[in-house]
């Protein structure tokens, strides 16, 4: 095969127009690539704007579905959910996560009763629920104990797809809690809630703001580095993922999401489903900062980074930009 070579080939040519730019453009982004997370917490008519993630605030139960129309309205197809779960109602157990009428499921409920055609992805874990801010249940010694901690997840999962959730989502990382709640899931009529399993999920210090917006920081005691993955570990990451899949995933998610792309496109490479990723809110929060002090156009950062995750092979991006991102593509 001949080649041509310069100047018979020149690599600019396609970039001189716009409308080439875009012609040539190998991946596209849109509003259906973007998942919305959303805290939610108690009372009525609230908003708690949250410090270290700047432009985001929890929100009550009866304001939950406005950010719903909203993102409807956007193209958003899913929003994620997260409780804040009041400090009285949190216990060395979690067993508030098991509650018909927590936040997490009353807010399913509104939002489903408000806007029934936009999609709910609901974080199965016990951390937003537990005294300790651990994942799990803990033993004498404080390791977080795996088969006992599944029990509760399958119990969680169960109540927020009776509540009405459409995916499942276990951000937790026990061994086996795939499979576990894929089966209680076909024996009690919910055939159809798909899961979407944080395979990949590592032991991170970008998380330090979703943990203030769920109330968990300042109770954390330790680290979570034994169920959480190693930043140093990328095959681990297939492992984990292959597990996954064959227990019934039918979506894998890898978080963080910019410092894991590598991760991303490995999966995607290796297993060919869908992969979603997490721009976790120290990402999110260091746009925010650059774009603060003139480090960076917002708008550019946001739509650079969020094409990122496209080119690495992500079917989607769960992500606190995804309102102003919609907005933007829209436009």
């Amino acid at each position: 095969m001949t080649h041509a070579a310069y100047p018979a080939l020149r690599l600019r040519r396609p970039r001189v127009s716009a409308w080439s730019r875009t012609l040539h453009a190998e991946n596209r982004l849109s509003p259906a690539d973007l998942i919305w997370p959303l805290f939610v917490t108690d009372g009525d008519g609230v908003e708690e704007p949250i410090l270290s993630l700047p432009g985001v605030s929890r929100w009550s139960v009866d304001l939950m579905t406005s950010r719903a129309k909203e993102a409807r309205d956007a193209g958003i197809p899913c929003l994620a959910l997260f409780p804040n779960t009041q400090p009285d109602r949190r216990s060395d157990d979690g067993t508030e996560a098991l509650n018909p009428d927590n936040l997490m499921c009353r807010a399913i409920r509104a939002i489903k009763d408000a806007v029934p055609d936009i999609g709910i992805l609901t974080d199965v874990a016990l951390d937003p629920y537990t005294a300790h801010g651990q994942d799990g249940l803990l033993d004498e010694n404080g390791y977080v104990v795996n088969d006992a901690t599944i029990d509760m997840l399958i119990g969680q999962s169960l109540n927020q797809a009776a509540a009405g959730a459409d995916i499942i989502a276990p951000s937790d990382m026990m061994d086996g809690r795939v499979g576990a709640i894929r089966e209680a899931l076909e024996e009690t009529g919910h055939a159809n809630v798909q899961i979407m399993a944080y395979s990949a999920k590592y032991a991170s210090a970008f998380y330090g703001p979703f943990r203030d917006a769920v109330g968990s920081r300042g109770l954390l005691k330790g680290d979570k580095k034994n169920y959480q993955m190693d930043p140093a570990n990328s095959d681990e990451a297939l492992r984990e993922v292959a597990l996954d899949i064959a227990e019934g995933a039918d979506s894998v998610m890898v978080k963080p999401g910019l410092p894991y792309l590598d991760i991303v496109a490995r999966v995607k490479a290796a297993f060919n489903i869908p992969v979603f990723a997490y721009q976790v809110s120290g990402e999110y929060a260091m746009i925010e900062a650059a774009a603060s002090v003139g480090a960076g156009d917002r708008d550019a950062l946001v739509l650079e980074t969020l094409m990122a995750f496209k080119r690495a092979g992500c079917s989607g991006v769960l992500t606190y930009h995804a309102l102003h991102a919609a907005r933007l593509l829209g436009a």
